[in-house]
């Protein structure tokens, strides 16, 4: 039986998958939430948003992660970050999901990912989850209902959380698997409930794309001023590194919050909506994500709550300090209505340093930010992948290597062309750890990472007077309107200079022994930025 609006040619028997129970297509947000209830995935909370756990897993399994191996993907693929799978391995793990679907209810939605038209992938998401459903609804973009009509799937992702992987059987590491089969262009997706998979997956699919065509793809947020769409700021960084807090700019309008392409015509965003964190989430910090988490629709994602007054606890991090919310982008007042913003003025790449090293803000030259691009220095932090408990020291190549399937230097190059050719000013900003490392400083004051970034994308942070990092080589503001001097100088932020002294030369080897890797394919003037 098949319920809701979709293309009569393009339905689940027209690719091959039978057998199945209900098959729901495109069900808007209601419809989802009432059989997401219905079923027992979750409680409706305070406005109507959608309350779930999502059990074992709540963050992204990496090492689950799999692209298939092909004549197609032989030569393209950076295999020594992406696990291979056979295409035999892919067919038997495909036949027995389908084999264990068979009778059992589904939820389609037909999405765009990318708002640029010429650029975007059209996705069909196949979930047994309804909230799923209701998730990857608000994450990618939805079509006009009549657009459904003639929707053509070029990628479709089946999600299928009851079905357990056999790792002698299918060629994986353990019972959960993310394959993807760039020949078939489907990505199978097993034994996990935490929803960040799906859009990921379609995350890493435009990222092997769209670099074809020339184009960015970016682990980034992204806003432009508000009467100026032409004057865009892109903010690169990993989970937990402020991207989606610091692009949610009152001041500016927001085009988006995680995922974005950089084209001849200038950035677009690739999703509908916003995953925000809601981990210590505060009304009077940030109003617009916090009004969200009481809207309805709203995912609200393994946060503890009052069983009977059913009010979320944002500082209890018990199933997870990965605790987020979803939901569409028109939630947020300042957001674009067209995803789309002209090209980057300023450039902002986020690191949340553990060690208390960095400033809270440096100016890089273009080589310099291809130096920090390709090493994407950061801390994974606690839940955002399993076994994650507190912050730890990491290099992430292109503030995104889980996402990544080219190599970092096809986006290194595509951009260090894009700034050449666009002049944009490149930031290296620290949302990390001042006056001591973690366990002894503290998290640098979010008021003035603000004030810093005000002053860099309003363009009088350029014009100030900046010093010669010692360590690093960039340039440092002296002085900036509503910071403290001190907090701009991190070794005048320590009690003890000579540890300080210490720990700054520990990481500055750290980057000279990660960088190592890339030597060998990046221009001469990347190298001399080299530390």
């Amino acid at each position: 039986m098949n319920t809701g609006r979709v293309n009569p040619n393009q339905t689940l028997e027209n690719q091959g998958i039978t057998g199945l129970g209900a098959v729901h297509y495109n069900l808007i947000e209601p419809a989802l939430i009432e059989a997401a209830v219905k079923a027992g995935e979750g409680n409706l909370g305070i406005g109507g948003a959608f309350l779930v756990s999502t059990g074992q897993f709540t963050g992204r399994s990496p090492k689950d992660k799999f692209v298939v191996r092909s004549a197609t993907t032989e030569n393209t693929i950076w295999w020594e970050n992406n696990a291979a799978m056979t295409p035999e391995a892919f067919a038997a793990l495909r036949a027995d999901m389908l084999a264990h679907m068979k009778g059992r209810d589904y939820f389609v939605q037909d999405l765009y990912a990318g708002a640029d038209p010429v650029h975007r992938l059209d996705v069909r998401v196949v979930a047994e989850l309804a909230w799923h459903g209701l998730f990857i609804r608000h994450l990618l973009r939805r079509p006009e209902r009549a657009e459904l009509d003639s929707f053509v799937p070029e990628w479709t992702i089946i999600n299928c959380p009851s079905f357990k992987a056999d790792p002698a059987r299918h060629g994986c590491r353990t019972e959960t698997v993310i394959a993807l089969n760039f020949d078939a262009k489907e990505i199978l997706i097993a034994n996990t409930e935490y929803a960040g998979e799906n859009k990921k997956s379609v995350f890493t699919l435009l990222n092997y794309l769209l670099p074809e065509k020339g184009v960015m793809a970016m682990h980034c947020s992204a806003n432009h001023a508000v009467d100026d769409p032409e004057d865009a700021a892109v903010f690169f960084g990993l989970s937990g590194t402020g991207k989606t807090t610091l692009s949610a700019d009152p001041a500016r309008t927001l085009i988006g919050d995680d995922e974005h392409g950089w084209s001849d015509k200038g950035t677009f965003n690739f999703e509908g909506g916003c995953y925000a964190k809601t981990i210590n989430l505060r009304a009077e910090a940030e109003p617009e994500i916090y009004a969200t988490t009481h809207r309805f629709g709203t995912v609200i994602e393994n946060m503890v709550y009052n069983p009977e007054t059913l009010e979320l606890d944002f500082d209890d991090d018990s199933l997870t300090a990965n605790m987020r919310c979803a939901y569409p982008l028109d939630a947020i007042s300042n957001a674009s209505e067209t995803g789309l913003g002209g090209h980057p003025k300023n450039i902002i790449m986020l690191t949340c340093d553990a060690f208390g090293v960095l400033p809270p803000i440096a100016k890089l030259t273009p080589a310099q930010a291809m130096y920090h691009f390709l090493s994407g220095f950061t801390s994974k932090v606690a839940g955002t992948e399993r076994g994650v408990t507190e912050p730890t020291p990491t290099f992430s190549t292109c503030f995104g290597a889980p996402f990544m399937p080219r190599r970092p230097e096809v986006y290194g190059k595509l951009l260090q062309a894009q700034i050449a050719a666009h002049g944009a000013t490149c930031w290296l900003v620290n949302t990390g750890w001042t006056g001591g490392a973690y366990g002894t400083g503290s998290r640098m004051p979010i008021r003035a990472t603000r004030a810093l970034l005000t002053a860099a994308l309003n363009g009088t942070l350029v014009q100030g007077e900046f010093r010669r990092d010692p360590n690093f080589g960039f340039e440092v503001p002296v002085s900036v309107d509503g910071v403290a001097d001190v907090l701009l100088d991190p070794r005048r932020t320590w009690c003890d200079s000579a540890a300080y002294d210490v720990q700054a030369a520990k990481l500055v080897q750290m980057f000279a022994d990660n960088f190592g890797q890339y030597v060998p394919f990046i221009d001469d003037d990347v190298k001399a930025a080299a530390i």
